[in-house]
């Protein structure tokens, strides 16, 4: 049995598949993905049918990621033989005063180059009946958004790692991570001690399990979220071709889907779930949650509303500002890392890309000099949180 690889990712949620894909596409088998759970578990951050895929983001620097992004979801297809990306366009709306300013939106895609619309309520309703506005409501429509198929994106990044080379072990816990003298690394898993020149921690909401080994904690917060299907009394209204991915722009925020995946309407409140921690969360419906959901809908959206088809939970692993961590450890500059801060699924493939760049290159062409690990915020012990973006 193969003990010592050049490149060991420990996580294949989202990120770490990726990141074992794309490093794989260059470094073949030197490449070991470990991951605790079965491959495409439910007790992360990543699984489910869909997330949202836009360009229409409140910065600059995370448009011009979602623009690779997009590019590296296309070259993956490509190399899998089904799309796994369905551009159903997006739809940010809200009030005009609301908590989350679209202007910080259509300026960072103006800035970028983006096309996109600035609509009325009136115009909104018109092209999607389905929602019911007042007047002081406006959105951006941004015709790229949709669905990244993030459960069928996961299997194709892990399957067409393995066909490129790569060693993936599920089931296996890591037991001990250290940084040995001649600046290369030991991970010992299930009792099996494996080394490496270079380690990428995808790890999630285990990443400050992961950290602790090299004496480093960071100040995340881990919430359990949940999402319901709807079976809609009109369900020809949401149909994909006919009905964007949407976010709600204001406190709460809210966010929804075409029906994709199940014979219901996908709903969910963002950042609305309860701290917890990856390995004492519940699976269980939380009826608080599901009650603000169903008002919203009522309110905003009824002929979504029908029978709960289904609630299924998740974990955010966020960090104080919201922003992601993606960079190299400043002690240790073989260890890459990112966190998602429960927002990345979008970005998993170049992030991976991003994270291979950096384990083989030391350097990636994308602007991550936002994302750093040192930034002020990360080294307080009690930050200020804002978990609005």
């Amino acid at each position: 049995m193969r003990r010592d690889y050049d490149y060991i990712v420990l996580g294949l949620g989202g990120l770490g598949s990726a990141a074992a894909y794309w490093l794989a596409r260059r470094a073949g088998a030197d490449v070991l993905g470990i991951e605790q759970f079965e491959l495409g578990h439910g007790r992360g951050e990543s699984h489910d049918h869909s997330r949202i895929i836009r360009l229409s983001y409140h910065a600059q620097n995370y448009v011009e990621l979602a623009k690779r992004a997009y590019d590296c979801w296309d070259e993956v297809s490509r190399e899998h033989g089904d799309p796994l990306v369905l551009v159903t366009g997006g739809l940010d709306l809200g009030p005009r005063d609301g908590a989350i300013p679209l202007s910080t939106y259509s300026d960072s895609m103006r800035a970028a180059g983006v096309a996109f619309e600035s609509l009325d309520a009136a115009e909104i309703m018109r092209r999607w009946p389905a929602f019911k506005l007042d007047d002081d409501c406006h959105g951006l429509y941004q015709p790229r958004g949709g669905i990244a198929m993030a459960a069928r994106g996961n299997a194709a990044h892990q399957r067409l790692a393995l066909a490129h080379g790569a060693t993936l072990k599920d089931g296996t816990t890591v037991d001990h991570v250290e940084s040995l003298s001649d600046g290369t690394y030991a991970v010992t898993a299930r009792g099996v001690r494996y080394g490496c020149r270079r380690l990428v921690v995808a790890a999630g909401p285990w990443t400050n399990t992961v950290l602790a080994h090299f004496d480093r904690k960071l100040p995340l917060v881990v919430t359990r979220e949940q999402v319901l299907y709807f079976t809609s009394r009109r369900p020809e209204l949401f149909a994909p071709e006919r009905f964007p991915v949407w976010i709600w722009m204001d406190e709460p925020c809210y966010y929804g889907f075409p029906q994709f995946g199940e014979p219901a309407t996908k709903v969910a409140q963002d950042a609305g779930g309860k701290p917890t921690t990856a390995d004492t969360r519940d699976f269980e419906p939380e009826p608080e949650n599901a009650a603000r959901v169903t008002a919203f809908l009522e309110r905003r959206l009824p002929d979504a509303l029908g029978p709960v088809h289904q609630i299924k939970t998740c974990l955010y692993t966020l960090t104080p500002d919201r922003d992601f961590v993606l960079d190299t450890l400043e002690e240790h500059p073989g260890v890459s890392i990112a966190i998602g801060a429960g927002h990345a699924y979008k970005f998993a493939s170049v992030i991976g890309r991003v994270l291979s760049e950096l384990a083989i290159d030391g350097r990636t062409p994308s602007d991550i000099s936002g994302f750093g690990f040192s930034r002020p915020i990360l080294k307080l012990e009690n930050p200020p949180v804002s978990y609005m973006v």
